[in-house]
């Protein structure tokens, strides 16, 4: 069957200009899907359908709905489903816990005015939630994230429970999800050409060549061309926010292994006598990893505390 790509009408980009900055942290994948039609496009890729009434659809994002300083990317009812879609370029194991909390708003906006005192059973649509992941972790093409994994115990039948299907959407992966939904394609296409020219250019002129050649390729051309100053405006902000988390991951990463070292320095160093609060505080404190590695081996080699003090170079705590 011929692939249909009908031309879309966008607000233009002078309509937009003031939005571009009010909404500089929203998404690009979040004001793609609020086309009505580009989102039942992915809801049938999705669920194996082929509806064709756009008009059925029913955007529920709850603009004011914020956890975590994150709104929720596309949020929407259709055929007695509660769909809430979500966009990360991090992985987080705690997608869960959000849709919990955002779908318990959308559901308490759904049912406002019912009494749910009535002997009258309540019906509600089905909660449907997905993660399209597009960031550079190596993940599964498809894993499921339950709110029991984030249980401080664990029971066999959890009286609570949300699962969340985690699609990995970068390029190669979810080939036939990608070849039914042109839109998710040439979105991740779009993301991919950003990441490829930031690795030589500044990420303003990277946005711009990756724009400008998207729409000489026909790729999300009619969206690209009439919300152009907002998509590089929340692309740049998207990619300095992905590098950014990049970092504190890496930090978070030495910090622990940090912590983990150090503690095995106060292990060795319980066995020759009493720690003083100043030297365990001291110790704790300390990020340098090649630094608690030379103190490590200081300790398995030192006869008291005084003596690691000494080899330590720590004459100040006493």
């Amino acid at each position: 069957m011929e692939e249909k790509h009908s031309r879309e009408v966008y607000p233009s980009t002078e309509e937009k200009e003031l939005h571009v900055v009010r909404n500089h942290k929203d998404t690009v994948f979040r004001l793609l899907y609020q086309n009505r039609e580009k989102l039942l496009e992915l809801y049938n890729a999705l669920n194996g359908t082929a509806y064709e009434d756009s008009g059925a659809v029913e955007i529920c994002t709850l603009e004011n709905a914020i956890y975590m300083e994150v709104k929720n990317d596309v949020s929407f009812l259709f055929d007695s489903q509660m769909n809430l879609y979500e966009h990360q370029s991090s992985f987080n194991p705690n997608m869960p816990l959000r849709d919990l909390f955002y779908i318990a708003r959308q559901l308490e906006k759904y049912t406002l005015g019912k009494s749910l005192y009535s002997s009258k059973l309540r019906k509600i649509p089905v909660p449907r939630f997905v993660v399209f992941y597009n960031g550079t972790q190596d993940q599964p093409e498809s894993r499921i994230l339950k709110l029991s994994d984030a249980f401080e115990k664990q029971v066999p039948s959890p009286e609570l429970e949300v699962k969340v299907t985690m699609l990995n959407i970068n390029l190669g992966k979810n080939r036939e999800l990608m070849e039914k939904c042109r839109t998710l394609r040439e979105y991740c296409m779009f993301v991919e050409r950003i990441r490829g020219y930031a690795k030589e250019l500044e990420i303003a002129e990277a946005v711009e060549r990756a724009v400008t050649e998207c729409i000489r390729e026909d790729i999300l051309a009619d969206f690209l061309s009439a919300q152009r100053a907002e998509v590089i405006a929340m692309s740049i902000f998207e990619y300095n926010k992905e590098e950014e988390m990049k970092k504190i991951r890496a930090d978070e990463f030495r910090i622990g292994k940090a912590e983990g070292k150090a503690e095995d320095v106060l292990a060795l160093l319980k066995e020759l006598g009493e720690i003083p609060v100043e030297l365990r505080e001291r110790i704790l404190s300390e990020t340098d990893l090649e630094l608690l590695n030379r103190w490590l081996k200081q300790a398995a080699k030192a006869g008291t505390i005084q003596e690691f003090i000494e080899k330590a170079g720590l004459p100040d705590i006493f």
